[in-house]
């Protein structure tokens, strides 16, 4: 059976401006050099591979990963690990030759590891002469792999309407059809029993469509799109509470940028692009970029989640902080150990060095090709200034223990 899963309509948050990183942050990850964000999107040949198995020695510095290591990193392994005792976990494997059981053993190969290695040289020891490694082919056949942010964000709510709280978010409605093993979105089922397309975002909010089916109230209808496109968020309550809302289903309408939109209609220019700049014309002129958030026909559904659980990936488990990686799922594993050599923003500007084991747990509408990742950065405002600035090429290389080691661990 199909269950819900938070993250998994989630847009990279460039994707939500339309452009290739333009906001200040950005502007300082950037090199001169780099490409359009479209450029890294680029699909694999039919019948291509988006691995390929490369010598360990040629790894970025192991030493430097293992020194990296911190509770968060045992928390996505741990994370990982109890999606892979789901029996479900099984309906996605085996995968381009590897199978459950060597995927399972290979977390659980590198969390002895990190417990038990005496030494940094120990660890490196171990991971080389335990470990496959392969690594992503890029969008150029050279390991190339544009790198963006994702965050989960915060934002004032209410469970009933009021007249400072007018902007919806809904349940899944029951007509909506999805693919029962993929969560894939299938369109409508009529009540004369036929199939067809879901009605568009304009649709739904002109008919009232949904009435009825409202899980909670947001200030401003540019909240509730945000919402939309990060697919999660943490929402404070009116009496003090707190609720954790997560995905629970989208359309089979085409999704559009608002950035993009916004630049076309006049009212950004390309080079200043940002969130905060996005805001700053929605609280000048809020009929104007609502109506071009109509321009994006996909709407998506939410249900309230445990905070134990929250905010999930496409998994199914909680995501965390800078060790969880959302990679596109047709082509790369599920749960998968991954090293991520690349770059990120400081909080108080700048750049540093980025080389951290991540478990692949989510996946995003615009991450679809082998050059394309998305690092989740956390939750709140800290989090969202560096999903922001994110925008940096590098590599990533998954790891799989040795067929013959797997029942060792």
């Amino acid at each position: 059976m199909f269950r819900p899963r938070p993250l998994l309509a989630r847009v990279t948050f460039l994707a939500l401006l339309g452009v290739a990183a333009t906001s200040t942050g950005c502007a300082q990850q950037r090199a001169a050099s780099m490409r359009p964000t479209e450029e890294y999107s680029r699909p694999l040949p039919p019948g291509a591979s988006a691995l390929r198995r490369v010598d360990p020695e040629r790894l970025p510095d192991l030493g430097a990963a293992y020194r990296r290591r911190d509770p968060a990193l045992v928390t996505a392994l741990d994370a990982s690990l109890d999606w892979f005792r789901a029996p479900s976990s099984r309906n996605f494997f085996p995968f381009e030759g590897i199978t459950h059981e060597r995927a399972n053993a290979s977390l659980r190969a590198l969390r002895t590891h990190l417990g038990s290695a005496s030494s940094e040289a120990d660890f490196v020891a171990r991971v080389r002469r335990d470990f496959d490694v392969y690594e992503s082919v890029g969008y150029n056949g050279e390991g190339v792999v544009l790198f963006t942010g994702y965050y989960a964000p915060i934002f004032n709510a209410s469970r009933t309407r009021t007249g400072q709280y007018r902007h919806p978010l809904y349940r899944r409605p029951a007509d909506l059809l999805t693919d029962p093993v993929t969560g894939a979105p299938q369109g409508r089922r009529t009540a004369s029993g036929q199939r067809t397309p879901y009605p568009t975002r304009a649709e739904i909010e002109d008919g009232r469509l949904l009435a009825g089916r409202e899980l909670v109230w947001l200030e401003d209808a540019l909240s509730a799109y945000l919402v939309h496109v990060n697919g999660s968020a943490r929402l404070r309550m009116r009496d003090g509470s707190t609720m954790n809302i997560g995905y629970a289903g989208k359309t089979d309408r085409p999704y559009a940028s608002l950035g993009r939109a916004m630049i076309d209609a006049g009212l950004l220019a390309a080079d200043e692009v940002s969130l905060p700049a996005i805001r700053r014309v929605y609280e000048r002129d809020p009929r104007a970029v609502e109506r071009l958030m109509r321009r994006n026909e996909s709407y998506v559904f939410f249900t309230e989640v445990d905070a134990g659980s929250w905010p999930a990936g496409s998994l199914g488990v909680p995501v965390t902080g800078r060790r969880s990686l959302a990679t596109d799922k047709k082509i790369f594993p599920r749960g998968g150990l991954v090293l991520v050599d690349t770059n990120t923003i400081k909080v108080g500007g700048g750049t540093q060095k980025f080389l951290q084991f991540m478990l692949d747990q989510d996946t995003g509408g615009a991450i679809r090709a082998p050059g394309r990742a998305d690092i989740f950065m956390g939750v709140g405002r800290g989090a969202e200034v560096l999903a922001g600035g994110q925008y940096a090429e590098g590599k990533m290389y998954y790891f799989f223990v040795r067929p013959e080691l797997v029942a060792a661990y």
